[in-house]
């Protein structure tokens, strides 16, 4: 049995502003999303076996609610595939740390079992298989800088300045529902168009709860400030800044405290796998 390797990488909410909510509670956002270079891997192996096997189990985790084993048997559902597959996940990205790292996850599970399983569905049919999985997944299938709105599902294409970051890990794990339930949370920003983004003035919107409910967000936040302006991505608990070059990221890490941990990441210009949809 060969597995092969599939790249699931992390992104960066430029800033996240919850503009309403619907009737079902969904809250209604505006966002950038941006990929970067820093990831997780999906090992895969498809089989003829009628079944999905995750030979990796997280802690804490039942496979059964694992986002790479939903998103093949949801795939397999969607399909009516009667192939198998195993899966092996090397983990890199911190569970809630709104880097997006289990909806990235089942993105490249869909994109590689599409492959491997020779579905041929096109990128738009995988996002609306996504969007069943959670209101990330869709980005990491469209694949590129984007702004989006609705629930974080429509989105429009940007071009961005290339940028490195300086990323930082606090040592919590922030759980979305905890943060968009929260009363205090800001649920009337004004909304803003595209064209405006990123001259306008932007923010996290989830971000005031989040040092609230954990302060340890709040003093990662102010130890990156000296540097450059840093914000939280998605709900938490990670935090970065924006750099022109890689020397000023690596002046920045030599300088991080012990006790910190973080990473330094450079943008993508469009998801790895995207070749395999196009």
């Amino acid at each position: 049995m060969t597995f092969t390797p599939y790249p699931a990488p992390a992104k960066l909410n430029l800033f996240l502003h919850v503009v309403g909510r619907r009737a079902d509670g969904y809250h209604l956002l505006q966002t950038a999303f941006r990929l970067i270079d820093f990831s997780d891997t999906i090992h895969i192996a498809a089989t003829d076996a009628d079944e999905v096997v995750l030979e990796s189990p997280l802690p804490g985790v039942a496979p059964e609610q694992d986002l790479t084993v939903r998103a093949a048997r949801l795939l397999k559902q969607e399909t009516g595939c009667a192939l198998g597959c195993r899966l092996r996940v090397d983990k890199r990205l911190p569970m809630g740390g709104g880097l997006g790292g289990g909806s990235s996850d089942a993105a490249t599970v869909l994109m590689a079992l599409n492959h491997q399983w020779q579905l041929g569905l096109k990128r738009q049919a995988l996002q609306d298989i996504g969007l069943k999985l959670g209101a990330d997944v869709p980005f990491f299938i469209y694949g590129r800088d984007a702004f989006a709105e609705g629930v974080g599902e429509r989105f429009q294409p940007i071009s961005l300045p290339d940028q490195w970051y300086v990323v930082l890990i606090p040592p919590v794990q922030v759980p979305t529902v905890e943060i968009f339930s929260d009363p205090d949370l800001t649920r009337d920003t004004p909304p803003i168009i595209m064209a405006a983004f990123p001259s306008s003035q932007v923010r996290n919107d989830l971000e005031a709860v989040a040092k609230k409910k954990y302060p340890i967000v709040a003093e990662y936040l102010d130890w990156l400030s000296q540097f450059a302006p840093a914000m939280m991505t998605g709900s938490g608990a990670c935090v970065f800044a924006a750099f022109g070059t890689q020397e000023e990221t690596e002046r920045v890490m030599q300088s991080l405290p012990g006790s910190m941990r973080g990473f330094l990441a450079r943008n993508l210009m469009q998801h790895p796998l995207s070749n395999l949809l196009d």
